[in-house]
């Protein structure tokens, strides 16, 4: 039962980050939206668009691995007396989580880069 409802909390922690950069990464197309215009009226292909957005949302998920992976590694020592049979880090596992967040973090800027690929350049120039 325990299993189960930790698992549950995960999933929501997960769900909760890649509606966060979801968030963000349409806020920032937003913003960017008459740099974007631009772009695409001096001759930017849509992938280029594509590319630059989800760089950027990538980079985002990357600087939180980055800050969390060394955090979590230290706060095991913490944590491993409160929990059953954890004596250390598990890599394996640490590795499969980092992939499943950045699988998130792609699949969560998707929309988002799609979306500002598929701006009419004409309509955002108009925006200022």
């Amino acid at each position: 039962m325990i299993a189960r409802l930790t698992s549950l909390f995960g999933l929501l922690a997960l769900l909760l980050a890649a509606i966060g950069l979801y968030g963000v990464t349409s806020y920032t197309v937003v913003r960017r939206t008459p740099e974007i215009g631009i772009r695409m009226a001096l001759g930017a292909m849509r992938s280029r668009v594509i590319g630059t957005v989800m760089r950027g949302a990538m980079l985002q998920a990357v600087a939180g691995l980055a800050l969390g992976a060394p955090l979590a590694i230290f706060c095991v020592r913490y944590v491993k007396s409160q929990l059953y049979e954890i004596t250390s880090v598990n890599v394996p596992v640490m590795t499969i989580a980092m992939g499943v967040l950045v699988l998130a973090a792609a699949i969560a800027s998707i929309i988002p880069s799609g979306r500002a690929a598929s701006i009419d350049p004409v309509r955002a120039l108009r925006i200022e």
